[in-house]
């Protein structure tokens, strides 16, 4: 493993706490789609949103219908809650303000030199419109998110790249990312999660 993100030739970027300070508006959003449902399930939901980031909305949704309520529910309502929180994120997340300036700062200081792209488990066609009203979008040679899982996104991108495994690693902040380099065999960076502080190198800070 390298020392520091900037020797390797890629890095494939987690979005939501690594780019974007975004946790706070998505547990609103899920509130706000589940508001007719009892607090106490909801919180519930809250509670495995956060131990999870890096899962996506149809995971947690899901988890949310047959493991907390203990019922059923089908694709087509899954994908509606989707959409219907991924309306409020669209409203609410494309505002400068939640971008995290030193990830921008170091993405867009190290672009030109360093293939960059997106593997989220936030949706792809959100990540993307966001990404797009944010102006970051140029920064990166792909933006790619959910339904697709994180594992997969990353095992897709190695299939397709010209460098080698130990040329590349993510940069996330959460167990989930951390699952998704060590199983894809390449470094993993954590940040903006003192619970990884000890899962590989951690970047307490990209302001060299």
């Amino acid at each position: 493993m390298k020392t520091r993100p900037d020797q390797y030739k890629v890095i494939l970027w987690d979005f939501d706490g690594v780019i974007v300070e975004s946790n706070k508006v998505r547990e609103s959003g899920f509130r706000k789609v589940l508001e007719n449902f009892p607090k106490a399930q909801i919180e519930e939901l809250i509670k495995f949103h956060n131990i999870n980031g890096g899962l996506s909305r149809y995971v947690k949704f899901r988890y949310f219908y047959e493991v907390i309520c203990k019922s059923s529910i089908s694709e087509e309502e899954v994908q509606q809650l989707a959409n219907s929180f991924s309306e409020i994120m669209l409203d609410n997340l494309g505002s400068k303000e939640y971008l995290i300036n030193e990830t921008v700062n170091f993405i867009e200081s190290n672009s030109d030199t360093i293939e960059m792209s997106i593997v989220s488990g936030s949706d792809q066609n959100e990540l993307r419109t966001l990404c797009s009203r944010l102006a970051i979008d140029k920064n990166f040679k792909s933006i790619c998110g959910s339904p697709t899982p994180k594992n997969t996104l990353v095992a897709d991108y190695l299939k397709t790249t010209k460098f080698q495994n130990e040329e590349i690693c993510l940069i996330g902040d959460s167990m989930n990312d951390y699952e998704a380099a060590t199983v894809n065999n390449i470094d993993f960076y954590g940040f903006n999660n003192i619970e990884l502080e000890y899962m590989g190198n951690y970047i307490k800070s990209f302001d060299y």
